[in-house]
């Protein structure tokens, strides 16, 4: 069945229970309104701090987005963008567009100008829905675009340029359409990060969304009791396909807009909160605050937190020890995945083998996973190859583009990139990107097992391992590292600790500077090499 048959029977058993919570914390007095109540509020007044949204509102607003959409002439298989940041309109707005038979195009709110335009046109984008946010982004494409695509403005006061998106649903039937959509039509379009090139298009299946909310709900033993606190962008298919697990139960989710560990601990505080999705960057901070004695853990209703669980980048073991020493009844999970794997879950760790952590797992529910060299043949277990996934979230393709298609997928088989080890139970060790393998004097090494090695220093918040270009060995391990607040740190002490590594495994360059990562949490290696190798971001994309 496809997705949208869950909201729809959402709708019918739990009509007038709470689906979704948008909480502001950059709001300073607390105003907390329903969706109606907000739709009353003048323009001029302020945000609220809390909205919500029951079930069956929630499905009546996808229907007259949906309605809309098929009133303006869009058909079954045409495009319909996103670009929004987090907020309550962005899910009926999502489901509205699968209703009508559409396809979803969710873009990352980084995006410059450019690279909006080019996802537009890669995409064959009709239709595209915006917020304040975007305003003079898209105003600049306005040119280009105008006369090509319905503009739709989800805010309080629409520019000239654009219609108003809740007037232009106001009006429109809160019923289901009448349009047939199946398992094996084409869902959503959803981007790669783009931090080896340009983005490429993500064809999914509303079978590869269903699957995804399926598995979402059993590797966390979702209930319609929990409360899923939600992060991240709802563009990536890491907060998206975790979300539905709440999808698949019926269950209330809360969008968090911040990460700061106060407003996160606040926030799983007043909602009661017991699934806890975060990336490493937010544990860290948390951790840290923690660490200072800027919070502490009984200022807040915390009891009723079952389940942390991290995914979107490698997860060193220290962090999660550490993190075990606040929180000991914690379950604990890490979830391996890609856009093209319909999001995280392809391999998991499972929530019963703390144990094993540093690990990614084990095959996800309904997933087949193996370790191949560079002639497409398994390894012996314990050796590294690349990871190939196969299972029913697999994507269609990359849209508009064959090769790269033909090359990641082979008989079913997705080729991730990811280059991986299998110990003698059977899990799944990461052990870093093809292409990020640093070759020094004819050494491999990788830097995820450098990274996890460093990050185990008391000193260090974060840290990220690059090949330099060197003239004898070919590259040498460089080591960025972020210091933790407060603390000054020495490359004596670095290269101290670093004597329990096997030699030339050792970083033989140590920097002290800031590690970027992007809103899902990956560090962003091509800025670095940018910076410190003097590798032209273009050129690295063109080899990429």
């Amino acid at each position: 069945m496809p997705i949208t048959d869950l909201l729809e029977r959402n709708s019918k058993l739990y009509g007038e229970e709470i689906a979704l919570v948008e909480i502001n914390p950059e709001v300073q007095e607390p105003q907390r309104v329903t969706w109606k109540e907000y739709e009353l509020i003048q323009p001029t007044a302020a945000a609220p701090y809390r909205r919500e949204i029951t079930w069956s509102v929630f499905d009546e607003k996808a229907n007259r987005v949906a309605n809309m959409l098929l009133g303006r002439g869009i058909r079954k298989g045409q495009k319909v963008a996103i670009l929004l940041m987090n907020c309550l309109e962005w899910l009926p707005i999502y489901f509205g567009i699968l209703k009508a038979g559409a396809v979803a195009v969710p873009l990352n709110f980084r995006y410059t100008a450019d690279e909006i335009d080019y996802c537009l046109k890669l995409a064959d984008v009709d239709v595209l829905f915006f917020g304040p946010e975007f305003i003079g982004r898209v105003e600049t494409i306005v040119p280009k675009i105008s006369n090509k695509l319905l503009l739709l403005f989800v805010g309080d006061t629409s520019p000239s340029f654009a219609e108003d998106y809740h007037r232009a649903t106001a009006n429109c039937s809160s019923m289901a359409p009448k349009v047939l959509v199946d398992d094996e039509d084409d869902a959503a379009i959803y981007y790669s990060s783009g931090t080896t090139g340009f983005p490429k298009a993500i064809l999914l299946r509303h079978a590869a969304l269903l699957q995804s909310a399926r598995m979402a709900a059993i590797h966390h033993e979702t209930t319609h009791e929990d409360v899923f606190l939600c992060i991240p962008p709802l563009y990536h298919t890491g907060a998206k396909m975790h979300w539905f697990g709440s999808l698949f139960t019926g269950s209330r989710a809360v969008l968090l807009k911040g990460n700061s560990p106060k407003a996160i601990l606040e926030a799983v505080s007043s909602e009661l909160c017991t699934i806890v999705w975060l990336l490493v960057p937010w544990c860290q901070d948390i951790l840290a605050a923690l660490d200072r004695g800027d919070l502490k853990p009984d200022d807040f209703r915390l009891s009723q937190w079952r389940l942390m669980h991290i995914g979107a980048q490698p997860v060193p073991p220290s962090l999660i020890k550490h993190w075990m020493s606040y929180f000991p009844h914690h379950k604990y999970d890490t979830n391996y995945g890609l856009s093209e794997s319909t999001g995280p879950g392809c391999v998991h760790l499972g929530m019963d083998h703390i144990k094993k952590v540093g690990a990614i797992g084990v095959p996800g529910y309904g997933w087949k996973v193996k370790v191949v060299d560079e002639q497409d043949q398994p390894v012996p277990q314990g050796q590294v190859g690349e990871l190939c996934v196969k299972g029913p979230g697999v994507m269609n393709c990359y849209y508009h583009d064959p090769e790269a298609t033909a090359a990641v997928l082979k008989d079913g088989w997705l080729h991730t990139g990811d280059m991986a080890r299998q110990d003698e139970d059977g899990f799944y060790f990461l052990v870093d990107r093809k292409k990020d393998v640093i070759i020094s004097g004819g050494e491999n090494l990788y830097p995820v097992q450098i990274e996890d090695f460093l990050s185990a220093y008391p000193k260090v918040h974060d840290v990220a391992v690059i090949g330099l270009p060197d003239k004898r060995l070919g590259e040498i391990a460089a080591a960025i590292i972020q210091v933790k607040d407060g603390m000054n740190c020495t490359e004596s002490e670095i290269n101290q600790f670093c004597t329990e590594l096997p030699r030339y495994k050792r970083p033989r360059k140590i920097i002290f500077a800031p590690v970027p990562r992007n809103p899902t949490g990956k560090i962003e290696k091509p800025k670095l090499r940018e910076k410190y190798c003097g590798v032209r971001l273009v050129e690295a994309q063109n080899k990429a």
